[in-house]
């Protein structure tokens, strides 16, 4: 991971912290930093194929190697809350730049730009996407980067970096091209839900790619999931593709 992937990593860990004083004993999962766990499967080498992961409540990051190629999804960050409201850590907010940067594009549209982005005046209740194995695209909804200007364009661009760049930059590298490459104005930006800070929200941003969702409706809008999904490529499914392909077995 790159540091600052790692950094909200390990703030999402400390947050189970304050869930436990929020929510108090009795609860039979208990609210503990230290419940997430690594997961190596097959024999870690340069050249070989073989993967780990990190999860637990609120993170789940997987690493898939194949021959020195690195997919680096599924990948999801929760925080609960989004922002400490009270209590020596008030004000911190562990995935900021998932929200702030995503708020920062939805205000850069004009009027007609909006009402095509923002496709429902409810958000849902969850990600959709939940926790499938595997994700195919959702419905085409919201703005294309093909209808945004320059300057639009390159704030959807950052909104992608923000969930690509918590890995290291020369695996990061990787994943920004095939996005780009597969073309930013088919890149979709779609909101639901208040547009304003405290009310309950959601977007996505979609390529022929990849996906990634993003929502904030529960515990009074102060809960956040945040996923990056790739449609061929979760779990290294395209890179162990190419492999066999090409490698006897």
């Amino acid at each position: 991971m790159s540091e600052r992937g790692f950094g909200t990593a390990t703030n999402i860990m400390t947050l189970e912290l304050i869930l436990a004083e929020l929510e108090g004993a009795g609860r039979r999962f208990p609210r503990d930093p230290a419940l997430y766990y690594v997961s190596i499967f097959g024999k870690p080498e340069k050249s070989g194929t073989w993967a780990w992961r990190v999860e637990g409540h609120h993170l789940a990051v997987n690493f898939t190697v194949v021959a020195g190629q690195v997919a680096s999804t599924p990948s999801f960050f929760g925080s609960n809350p989004a922002e400490v409201r009270k209590g020596p850590r008030k004000g911190v907010r562990v995935l900021a730049q998932e929200e702030d940067a995503a708020r920062e594009l939805l205000r850069s549209l004009n009027d007609q730009q909006r009402k095509q982005a923002i496709y429902d005046a409810t958000a849902p209740k969850d990600i959709l996407t939940e926790a499938k194995k595997k994700v195919t695209p959702l419905e085409t909804e919201g703005i294309p980067g093909a209808n945004l200007n320059k300057e639009q364009r390159a704030l959807l661009v950052k909104l992608v970096q923000t969930y690509v760049q918590r890995i290291r930059p020369e695996v990061a590298e990787v994943d920004l091209a095939k996005i780009k490459d597969a073309g930013v104005e088919k890149i979709f930006f779609a909101w639901a839900g208040g547009a304003e800070p405290g009310q309950p929200h959601y977007y996505r941003v979609q390529g022929p790619t990849f996906l990634m969702e993003y929502d904030n409706t529960q515990n009074d809008a102060n809960h956040i999931h945040a996923v990056w999904r790739d449609f061929n490529g979760d779990f290294g499914e395209d890179l162990l593709q190419k492999h066999y392909r090409e490698n006897p077995h």
